[in-house]
């Protein structure tokens, strides 16, 4: 069996800031194709490689190559059974997974797609995925898609999806020893700001899953701090939403437009706009494949609240879930780190689901 352990510090030792993937892709490259039995192929920092065994479903295992620049954790550190470094968990761990069910994996029940991508982690005009789609969209079709995104091994069905909205107020400038003659345009993005922070968080339940919604201001500003003399006559702020995979995008925009628009008056050029929206995913998680990777786990699933590119694979009809090793909440931080026992299991349990023939114990009979 492969050294999880091991192999997810080679990865975190190469360096894969988005749009710098090149490397770790030749790596993956070289890996995959070392396997028989596995048709691969290179689209520029995107890796795919599928099996041919004629089985009557076939499931993508698919993980994103780059992360976030590194906080001073650029390198490796093993420290007993604990790999820390960027991307250990976001996700070279769930990398390293993959790699392992690619070598190890020879006789699925199902016929394998692996998808390993550029461009996760960046703005979604730069995705692999996007880029694959554009160039062989027949490559990544499939009964069903899991990705290896970081869930402590558990299910996280389906995702939420993230709307970013851009809020102006207008206003007219005078002199601040005069503001009577003129009209702040930042005192009037309060009222909007007050209406956001009351914004109260929507819980429905799907497929038995609580998702919950949210809606956080981000970015904001208005006026000139060289003219301190000067009325505001524009202020901007950018907001960010979540929404539960029970609603479209219109229907996202139009509840947020519900809170925001008494505090808005667009005949004075006030606006409200989307900026980029990205779907959610449904929990989809009565399909038999996503079921029996629920029943490998031996967990209770839980919601995504967060965005994932299972909601690429859900927008073109496939049923998509995340499961992978390592804390989610670890993601982006300078203590990123993944176990030894955190990667076996989530090997252990995508093994048990593709090939059905091998169970991992920790030495205590779990």
């Amino acid at each position: 069996m492969t050294d999880l352990l091991a192999l997810t510090a080679e990865l975190v030792d190469i360096p894969s800031v988005s749009h710098e993937e090149e490397r770790i892709a030749s790596f993956a490259e070289s890996e995959l194709r070392r396997q028989p039995g596995l048709a691969v192929t290179r689209l520029g920092d995107n890796v795919i490689a599928r099996t041919a065994l004629g089985r009557a479903e076939r499931v993508v295992l698919a993980g994103h190559l780059d992360t976030v620049p590194p906080a001073g954790n650029a390198r490796a550190r093993v420290e007993g059974d604990v790999c820390y470094g960027v991307g250990s968990v976001d996700m070279k761990g769930g990398v390293a997974v993959l790699l392992a069910l690619a070598r190890e994996v020879v006789e699925p029940r199902y016929d394998l797609t692996y998808v390993l991508y550029a461009c996760e982690e960046v703005e979604k005009r730069y995705s692999g995925l996007a880029a694959i789609d554009a160039a062989r969209r027949d490559l990544l079709a499939a009964d069903a898609a899991l990705l290896l995104e970081p869930t402590n091994a558990a299910v996280e069905a389906g995702c939420q999806g993230v709307m970013r909205l851009v809020v102006t107020t207008r206003g007219r400038a005078a002199h601040v020893a005069y503001p009577w003659m003129g009209e702040n345009a930042v005192h009037r993005l309060g009222a909007v700001l007050i209406a956001a922070a009351g914004f109260a968080d929507r819980r429905p339940v799907l497929d038995g899953r609580e998702y919950r919604e949210s809606l956080q201001v981000v970015w904001a500003e208005g006026g000139d701090a060289a003219k301190g003399n000067v009325v505001p006559d524009r202020a901007t702020a950018r907001l960010s939403h979540r929404f539960a995979p029970d609603r479209r995008g219109d229907e996202a925009f139009a509840s947020i437009e519900a809170l925001l628009g008494p505090a808005l008056d667009y005949s004075r050029g006030d606006s409200l706009e989307i900026e980029e929206t990205s779907a959610p995913a449904p929990p989809s998680l009565g399909h038999p494949i996503l079921a029996a990777l629920v029943a490998a786990s031996g967990r209770a699933p839980g919601a995504k609240l967060g965005w994932t590119d299972v909601s690429h694979f859900a927008t073109r009809g496939v049923p998509a879930t995340n499961f992978g090793p390592g804390d989610p909440f670890l993601c982006h931080h300078a203590d990123e780190h993944v176990s030894r026992g955190e990667l076996d299991l989530a090997y252990a349990t995508l093994r048990s689901l593709l090939a059905g023939s091998w169970r991992f114990t920790d030495g205590a009979g779990r």
